[in-house]
């Protein structure tokens, strides 16, 4: 017993011994090590902080310090639990601005690294190919520039790769194919090129491939071999053959999107068989034509249908029913007929050529909360049954043929926040039952015949902010209450019998209220007064019909085609110019405008010319050939429009104007294929302040163009602007400042005092140019749909200039190619001189606008220094040349 006892004490001191002088260095080794580690992550993220130029919210300021040694307590850090290594660094949403430092590759133990929704630009390190533990990497919406480093390929764990949203360029580097673990690869909305590369076929657990908004001009038939793929998104590129048919094949897709592309042809009929699991099916935007395919209506699952602005044709199946799951369709530009299916949720069928009357099938949509039909050719009229889309939203039938009266029952879409039915022939009252839509936000009836009064019952739509009634045939007062005070004489313009308050521009309302007995009097005077009446109209027609004859006759024995006496211009009939015009064929049509059309036409003498018809069905259209002719008569300067003749006969008005080769502004900034680059534009802003500087100070008398938009900014062969469309130009007397019109000007463009109390002035074609100066630098038109609310086209270039964020808010054409990167710095400052200047030119307050004489110095002086910085970087830039 006593010797069992030694050998158990003698082995349990041999173990004692082995752990003191074995695991106990090691523990002290390793503790020694994982602080080393711990040191190693800290100054790592203490050089990313460096690095940060911009934090907004002093995130990192005051949490990523050296008194907070826990760098695990940090914001945005995660730590392992077992060895305490920073494994994942997530500082998405934050506002910073800087650069990643190469120290982050020294975060050995990271798994995710995330900085989505910030400002960190330049190049990526190569460093961070050593953190070979990432799984997911996200720089989505951030600034970072040039080729997509190939060292990508060496993150073998990486599971997800997203760098959506940036300014890489180029093409997909061969070696991120190699992640054999990516399941998604996400590189939308970049300035990527060439083709998707082949070897996309190796990724073979890859779920998702995002890759819209880039350059892309081949999908390659190999990716079709994706068994495992779920989403597919090569939407905004350049892709412009046939739909390879392999990818039909990808059995487990769900989601398709190749909308935006140059894609034609057809699709398979038997789409649904090859993807069972389609869920949204994207197309839209691209020149697909044919009919639709007929077992498209099989696809049990699907959700999302949008085929809108291609070339289909036919009719839509009444099959369609079968898309029981289907919560949104869109056939916009195209040209269907049909049924539909009553599961819809949006519904979208705009800019079409839909010639049918809507359907009875089309009320039974009592899912729908967006309907869209507009700017088609339905015709026929709305029936009682629209009332039934109880949950619909947002309902727009404008610019249509639609006729007949507005049913009672749209008063009882509760739901309905949007509604317009402008630009159709409805007619008769406005239901007093839409003052039960008191969720109303927006209500257009403009450009229809409706007559009667205005109902009082819509003073109660106390949410209502937009408004139009324009060009109808209303009458009786304009409400005051609730909503009405805040509208203005926009919203009623062209009702020639309505009456109320003066700041509306209608006149006042007369009290017609008769007493009793002067009601009687007068009813027993009406056998005397209508008999009187009636004989007095007689001996009127008569007069007046006679007075036409002669007058006709005269003119007809004179000439064939008068034109008005003007010893400078040249004699012009209406035989030659229909001549000129072909007959005034659809093929010479340059364009259309409030009071006609313009045609390109070639003299005997085989001069091009631009002649503008008169349209003299239209209100206002014999002013305004009036107006042009008066003006143009006596102005020259080489930056207006310069007119040839006026051709006058009393059913035929017609200017002969300088034929622009270039078309419009409004045309090249918004064309595609367009070559308009900074100094262009520069040129041609200062082209049109010399012409409104001539027509403000250059003349006798002050003249106010009134109008001044890009549509009215010709260009010619050498893109010289000409200023162009002086219909509603006003003339102000000597000694004037200023005049009142009732004339309106373009939405968007009018200067405030304008629109609200019909004021002119020159101060007011300022205010035009600078809005006009923003667009042209922005490529964005006042009234994009963007601006809402209190926001428009100058508070968010206003917004641009406060946060130094001027490249956000630039056409982005302008910035983009790699020839220029060397004039950035130059273009920055000059297009930061250009806002600044505009804004200028667009105060509220007309008195403190700048004028057109300064406004040409200003814009002088921005030119040469923008000038004077390129020649200087060019120098900076140039490649040294050593002597041989």
């Amino acid at each position: 017993m006593a010797r069992t006892r030694f050998l158990l004490s003698t082995t349990l001191l041999l173990l004692l011994f082995q752990y003191c002088c074995v695991y106990i260095p090691i523990l002290i080794t390793g503790s020694v090590a994982a602080q080393t580690n711990i040191s190693t992550d800290q100054s790592a993220l203490l050089a990313l902080k460096s690095h940060i130029t911009i934090d907004p919210q002093n995130i990192l300021t005051t949490n990523w310090s050296t008194s907070n040694s826990d760098i695990c307590n940090w914001v945005g850090v995660t730590c392992g639990a077992r060895h305490l290594r920073v494994t994942t660094l997530n500082l998405s949403y934050m506002g910073l601005t800087g650069t990643i430092p190469s120290h982050l590759g020294n975060l050995s133990f990271l798994v995710q690294l995330e900085f989505r929704n910030n400002s960190f630009g330049g190049t990526l390190p190569p460093e961070l190919s050593n953190l070979r533990r990432l799984k997911l990497i996200s720089f989505e919406f951030n600034d970072f520039e040039g080729t997509i480093p190939s060292w990508f390929g060496l993150l073998s764990k990486l599971q997800t790769f997203n760098l959506y949203g940036n300014q890489f360029s180029g093409s997909i580097p061969n070696a991120i194919f190699n992640l054999s673990a990516l399941q998604v690869l996400n590189l939308r909305s970049n300035q990527l090129s060439g083709t998707i590369p082949r070897e996309i076929e190796r990724l073979t657990v890859l779920q998702e491939i995002l890759l819209g908004n880039n350059n892309f001009k081949e999908i390659p038939n190999l990716i079709g071999s994706k068994d495992g793929m779920e989403w597919l998104y090569v939407q905004a590129n350049a892709v412009t053959d046939p739909i390879p048919l392999a990818v039909f094949n990808m059995s487990s897709l769900t989601i398709l999107a190749l909308n935006g592309n140059n894609l034609s042809g057809s699709f398979p009929d038997n789409i649904c068989q090859h993807l069972p699991s389609i869920q949204v099916l994207n197309l839209a935007h691209n020149q697909f034509d044919g009919p639709l395919p007929h077992k498209l209506w099989q696809c049990k699952e699907l959700l999302s249908l949008v085929l809108d602005y291609n070339n289909f044709n036919g009719s839509i199946p009444r099959s369609i029913g079968n898309l029981t799951q289907l919560t949104r369709l869109g056939f916009s530009n195209n040209t269907l007929t049909g049924n539909l299916s009553a599961n819809l949720r949006i519904l979208s069928l705009a800019f079409n050529s839909l010639t049918s009357t809507l359907p009875s099938t089309l009320w039974e949509l009592e899912q729908v909360w967006f309907f869209n039909l507009s700017s088609n050719l339905l015709n026929g009229s709305l029936s009682e049954d629209i009332g039934k889309l109880k949950v619909v939203s947002y309902m727009d039938l404008s610019s249509n043929n639609l006729s007949g009266v507005i049913p009672s029952s749209v008063g009882d879409l509760l739901d309905l926040t949007s509604l317009s039915l402008a630009d159709n022939n409805c007619e008769g009252p406005i239901p007093s039952s839409f003052g039960k839509l008191k969720g109303l936000i927006r209500l257009d009836l403009s450009k229809n015949s409706l007559s009667e009064a205005i109902p009082k019952s819509l003073e109660a739509l106390l949410n209502l902010k937009y408004l139009n009634f324009s060009f109808n045939q209303l009458r009786g007062e304009i409400p005051e209450g609730g909503p009405f005070k805040n509208f203005s004489a926009l919203s009623f313009v062209s009702n020639k019998a309505l009456c109320g308050a003066a700041r509306l521009h209608v006149p006042p309302c007369k009290n017609n209220t008769l007493q009793p007995n002067s009601r009687k009097a007068s009813s027993s005077n009406l056998k005397y007064i209508i008999p009187a009446i009636i004989i007095a109209t007689i001996f009127l027609v008569a007069f007046v019909s006679i007075f036409i004859l002669h007058r006709k006759r005269k003119v007809e024995v004179a000439t064939e085609a008068t034109v008005l006496s003007q010893h400078l211009w040249r004699r012009v009939s209406r035989l030659e110019l229909l001549r000129a015009t072909n007959g005034f064929n659809d093929s010479n049509l340059l364009g259309s405008g409030g009071f006609g059309s313009v045609f390109k036409g070639t003299l005997s003498d085989g001069m091009d010319v631009a002649v503008k018809i008169f349209d003299l069905q239209l209100e206002g259209a014999f002013k305004s050939f009036e107006r042009e002719c008066e003006t143009l008569s006596n102005i020259r300067h080489r930056n207006l429009i310069k007119i040839i003749s006026c051709c006058s006969q009393l059913d035929f008005k017609a200017l002969v104007l300088n034929y622009m080769a270039n078309g419009s502004l409004e045309k090249w900034l918004y064309s595609q294929n367009s070559s308009f680059n900074t100094l262009k534009r520069l040129n041609i802003m200062v082209d049109v302040a010399l012409a409104l500087e001539y027509l403000h100070h250059g003349y006798s008398v002050s003249i106010v163009h009134c109008d001044l938009k890009p549509s009215n900014i010709l260009l010619d062969e050498d893109m010289v602007a000409h200023v162009a469309d002086f219909g509603i130009a006003k003339l102000l007397g000597f000694g004037d400042s200023m005049t009142r019109t009732m004339t309106l000007a373009t939405v968007g463009y009018m200067a405030p005092e304008y629109g609200m109390d019909g004021i002119v002035s020159t101060q007011g074609d300022v205010y035009s140019f600078g809005i006009v100066v923003m667009e042209t630098f922005t490529k964005m038109k006042p009234t994009n749909e963007m601006f809402v609310e209190e926001m428009n086209l100058k508070q968010w270039v206003a917004n641009s200039l406060s946060s130094e964020a001027i490249a956000e808010v630039v056409d982005a054409t302008l910035l983009a190619t790699q020839e220029e990167d060397h004039d950035y710095v130059a273009k920055i400052d000059c297009l930061s001189s250009i806002m600044r200047f505009a804004l200028a030119c667009s105060v509220e307050p007309p008195d403190e606008r700048i004028n057109m004489k300064e406004a040409v110095a200003m814009l002088k002086k921005i030119k040469m220094k923008f000038l004077k910085d390129a020649a200087r970087s060019a120098q900076l830039n140039r490649p040294l040349v050593h002597a041989p």
